[in-house]
């Protein structure tokens, strides 16, 4: 099957899916009642699937669509503070043909990057649910067995970076017992000789901005603050540590 084609069918599960009952009912609620701002917007009011480009070698995983961004527009990122934030940084870093993203037909397209989100419909609170992130883990099972280039993995956010290790737990299979090894400051290419065992343990991966490592599935963990409204206001995530960020996961990928 053409790697468009698993895409095309996986993304239109996606949209359809009602298997959480209060993200369904927050995400319709939202789209009904709208923010004032948006009054005119016919909201998109669904799950959100992924976007950018299938051959793509490095991926972002984010948290969630955001209830007057994505769940409006129906993309990810798109519309809302925090991809206002994020994509004049993948344009300068050259991961977009364009600084903006207003909504599905703006034009924007990605080039060696893909987006996804560990869920793909808006929570209340920018809180999912542990069975919430459960129930949606089956399609980001599916993208990543597709998306076979990827190498380096951006976690936007702690929970990010945890769905990419719950990932991982559930479909390593390697026979022997080597440790996992942090990338701090320079990639090991030792690890790529090793066996990994099933004693995969999260705690061996702390979560930091900045902080990268080579997992047993050969790809790059990289982790990085999440562009919400709070981090980048507050001048914890600033735009000069995100160009590094996409800077350092383009030299990954080309490794």
């Amino acid at each position: 099957m053409a790697i468009v084609s698993w895409l095309t069918i996986l993304n239109r599960e996606v949209v359809v899916c009602t298997l959480c009952p209060r993200l369904v009912a927050y995400r319709e609620q939202v789209a009904r009642e709208k923010r004032r701002a948006y009054r005119e917007w016919d909201y998109w009011g669904k799950p959100v699937p992924g976007f950018g480009d299938p051959e793509a070698r490095v991926l972002i995983m984010g948290l969630a669509p955001g209830a007057h961004g994505s769940n409006r527009t129906g993309r990810p990122f798109t519309g809302d503070a925090s991809g206002n934030f994020m994509y004049p940084v993948l344009y300068e870093t050259g991961f977009a043909n364009q600084p903006a993203a207003t909504d599905r037909n703006d034009g924007l397209k990605l080039n060696d990057l893909y987006i996804t989100a560990a869920v793909r419909c808006a929570p209340p609170d920018n809180k999912p649910s542990p069975q919430e992130l459960a129930n949606c883990s089956h399609f980001l099972d599916r993208e990543l067995a597709g998306l076979k280039r990827v190498r380096v993995v951006v976690a936007l956010g702690k929970i990010g970076f945890d769905a990419y290790l719950n990932y991982l737990r559930r479909h390593l299979t390697h026979p022997n017992g080597a440790k996992n090894t942090p990338l701090e400051p320079a990639l090991s290419e030792r690890s790529e000789s090793k066996g990994w065992g099933t004693q995969f343990s999260k705690r061996d991966y702390v979560f930091k901005h900045g902080a990268s490592y080579r997992l047993p599935d050969g790809r790059v963990l990289l982790a990085s603050y999440h562009p919400s409204n709070q981090n980048t206001q507050t001048g914890k995530l600033t735009r000069k540590l995100f160009v590094e960020i996409f800077k350092r996961a383009a030299k990954l990928a080309d490794r």
